[in-house]
């Protein structure tokens, strides 16, 4: 990590000011979940710059070798340097129709993978993927997605996609930040990752499209409370906390709902407990793992036969784990949080 200088202040389209906290000098894997999480809520906002602000930023943050992909308004960066490669899909700015027009098409179609997903978030992923499917198809190093907003939806469904095709390696995590919900149960119990997916509060985003349309969410949720802090709260606790950030972003006079999807109210949070973070260490304490901080609320489905996922690759190395489950997850495509 590095100290805040004049010369890591960028601007993105909103002409809303950030700093570039992260440098990543090494492997991605050495860092802590939470520098990890930082670095990649950093690269999806780089990701809303135009392509010669965007390679500017992420010099800043370690990433010397970037590639900008467009297609019809579909956009995403990716980011490399000597240790991992990083794609990160770009999220949803008002003033863009393509992401207005996918978010709003709540209608669900059959995956490339399994199950179904959200009609526009992947005709917005159809129209990257031939593009980055064949850069990843050289690629040798480990492999992260990233995203916020519909760019973590996007996200979603690329590394889904990556244990179909003939990319060397699967992805490592993906990091998602204000993600909608992306596809039915089916779909949420195929992508078989490390997803850490970050909520901050009241963000209205991530209640879309609704659970009433059969919708369900990825990944294992961080939490991030009207305070600003980072956990796992049950669901009444929650609603209570949801309940008082909305009261006080009145008092505020904003709307907590829209306030809390900003992708810099996310950065902030998660920016303040890596500083946390670093205090304890100094005196002697040990980083937290992802698994301490999030809470698994994917909906695994009971009939094994209807998963039919005989494609997933395994990774060089890794051996099948013993049988210590409980009798309340007998799932064997479960992974266990990795920090």
């Amino acid at each position: 990590m590095i100290e805040e200088t004049v010369n890591n202040i960028i601007s993105d389209p909103g002409e809303v000011a950030f700093v570039v906290h992260s440098n990543v000098q090494g492997p991605i894997r050495d860092l802590t979940f939470l520098q990890r999480a930082l670095l990649f809520a950093e690269l999806s906002m780089i990701s809303y710059n135009d392509e010669a602000e965007a390679r500017r930023a992420a010099k800043v943050a370690g990433f010397d070798d970037v590639t900008f992909y467009d297609h019809d308004g579909s956009q995403a960066f990716r980011f490399r340097n000597e240790f991992d490669c990083v794609i990160a899909c770009r999220g949803t700015e008002p003033n863009e129709w393509n992401d207005i027009q996918a978010d709003a098409n709540a209608a669900s179609v059959v995956a490339e993978t399994v199950g179904k997903v959200h009609r526009g978030f992947k005709r917005e992923v159809d129209d990257l993927w031939p593009m980055i499917e064949t850069a990843l198809m050289s690629n040798q190093q480990p492999l992260w997605f990233c995203g916020h907003s519909l760019g973590g939806a996007m996200a979603t469904i690329c590394s889904g996609r990556c244990f179909l095709s003939h990319i060397p390696a699967n992805p490592e995590q993906l990091y998602t930040y204000g993600s909608p919900r992306v596809g039915n149960n089916r779909y949420v119990n195929y992508v078989n990752l490390d997803h850490f997916r970050f909520v901050n509060n009241n963000d209205i985003v991530t209640r879309v499209p609704p659970a009433l349309l059969g919708y369900r969410h990825c990944g294992n949720e961080v939490y991030i409370d009207r305070n600003g802090k980072l956990g796992r709260l049950g669901m009444i606790l929650k609603r209570r906390d949801r309940w008082w950030g909305f009261i006080h972003g009145l008092r505020r006079r904003k709307i907590d709902h829209f306030s809390d999807h900003s992708i810099h109210e996310y950065i902030a949070a998660i920016h303040r407990a890596v500083e946390a973070e670093q205090q304890e260490m100094v005196g002697g304490g040990v980083a937290k793992s992802g698994s301490e901080f999030a809470c698994d609320e994917r909906e695994w489905t009971v009939d094994q036969a209807e998963l039919d996922l005989p494609h997933l690759k395994r990774r060089d190395g890794d051996q099948p784990s013993p049988d210590t489950s409980s009798d309340d997850d007998t799932d064997p495509h479960k992974k266990s949080l990795q920090g």
